[in-house]
């Protein structure tokens, strides 16, 4: 499966991104966010912080395992020496040389120090468990920011195709003006009010070509690819209607990755307070070591030279019995800290309620609002079909025919608006009750 995903990357990253394309390919949301979590800056920034948390709970940095050093050195000297013996004896050394060699390996190792070990390594799993959730939270904003980018070219992409069949419309209209005219049958007056309004339409297109294209490239910002605009998006928009308000709501109140971050978080400084407070029990230690010793003495000594190896092991004890306050102090602040972290919880949980109720509401009134224009739409292209109807045979003027066009066209503009801004309000929802990573698009 994982082959088939990087081999479905890749076609797009090619057909998309570096192939020059006769027609343009259709990129579907699923296939957009399948490239955005691959190549988003963002993402791969809170993938490499997940990687760097997880070395940091590796054995090799719990403090669980012994040190081990090695030491080595060499001395030598070459001295002027006069000795003097017991019997009287003078001997006098010019450029005696003498010389000392040692190595050695030590071993430490903490048996216990207060719980201190056992409270750090599980403050690193806690570090590792709320970088995941960072990086879920990083996620979910690419891939709404993503949706929101990729809704903006999809309305953008549908109101360029009405101000085109506008144009077509009005470009019908001067052919039969021109005609009109030819034959007599209207005045000069018709034809350029049809030419204005052929400018008007054909401004109103490459102004919406120039923003669909503008927002094309913010969507690959969004992908982590290179802007190009060879490409077209699906503008078939779904609603999750059987969306549960209640239900929604308790997995706010569970599953959003702000609450479940605060969660990690007390329980960082929980540990934090057992840390802190394990400075009040002794530390207890293994030391050993190894060593090596090989002296070279110079004529006027009475040993020529000596090799020395031996080991030695001890055990040592280290109670810091007063520290001037400082760890009661750090107790205390770590207490506060964790009761500022369940008073941020409680605030945290007020507030996404109250952000979930003000989402859904506005979620249910676009809904409501994109029902109406689609309604709407249904009126106006039947206004817009009577009118043609008459216009072709002279019973309405050229003014109503434009003022019904233009009636349709912003009944479509408007539906389209509806229609995303309800889809992006619905995103909200998924969001904050931490369903969006849940759903599949």
């Amino acid at each position: 499966m994982k082959k088939m995903k990087y081999s479905t990357l890749s076609f797009w990253v090619f057909a998309l991104f570096i192939t020059p394309l006769f027609s343009q390919q259709v990129l579907l949301k699923s296939e957009a966010i399948a490239i955005a979590l691959e190549n988003n800056y963002g993402v791969k920034i809170s993938n490499n912080n997940i990687k760097i948390a997880e070395n940091n709970t590796n054995i090799l940095n719990s403090g669980y395992l012994p040190s081990l050093s090695a030491n080595a050195g060499a001395t030598y000297n070459r001295d002027n020496t006069e000795a003097e013996f017991a019997n009287g004896d003078v001997t006098t050394l010019n450029g005696a040389e003498s010389s000392r060699y040692n190595a050695g390996l030590n071993l430490n190792y903490t048996l216990f120090d207060g719980l201190g070990r056992r409270y750090n390594y599980k403050i690193l799993k806690e570090q590792y468990q709320l970088s995941e959730l960072q990086a879920r939270e990083t996620i979910e904003n690419t891939i709404a920011q993503l949706l929101t980018v990729y809704y903006t070219v999809a309305q953008q992409s549908e109101n360029e195709r009405a101000l085109a069949e506008t144009l077509r419309i009005s470009k019908n209209r001067l052919t039969r003006a021109e005609y009109q005219f030819e034959y007599g049958q209207s005045s000069k007056l018709a034809v350029l009010n049809a030419q204005v309004d052929i400018n008007n339409d054909s401004i109103n297109v490459m102004n919406a070509s120039q923003q669909l294209n503008n927002s094309k490239r913010d969507l690959g910002v969004v992908l982590g690819s290179p802007p190009v605009n060879n490409f077209e998006v699906d503008t078939l928009v779904t609603f999750l209607m059987q969306l549960n308000r209640n239900e929604l709501l308790q997995k706010a109140k569970t599953n959003n990755v702000a609450l479940s971050q605060i969660d990690r978080s007390i329980s960082l400084s929980e540990y934090n307070v057992k840390l802190n407070a394990s400075s009040y029990l002794p530390t207890i230690g293994l030391t050993g070591t190894y060593g090596w010793n090989k002296n070279n003495n110079n004529a006027a000594s009475f040993v020529a030279g000596s090799t020395n190896t031996g080991l030695s092991a001890g055990v040592n004890l280290s109670w810091n019995l007063f520290d001037g306050g400082g760890t009661i102090t750090r107790v205390k602040n770590a207490n506060i800290e964790l009761e500022n972290q369940m008073l941020q919880k409680d605030e945290l949980l007020l507030t996404i309620e109250t952000e979930f109720n003000k989402a859904w509401d506005d979620y249910q009134n676009k809904l409501s609002i994109y029902n109406v224009q689609e309604s709407n739409i249904i009126t106006s292209k039947n206004n817009f079909e009577r009118t043609e109807e008459q216009f072709k045979i002279g019973q309405v003027t050229s003014i109503e025919f434009r003022q019904a066009q233009l009636n349709l066209l912003n009944s479509e503009i408007n539906r389209n608006r509806a229609k995303y801004d309800a889809k992006i309000a619905e995103l909200l929802v998924l969001q904050l009750s931490g369903e969006l990573l849940n759903i599949e698009f």
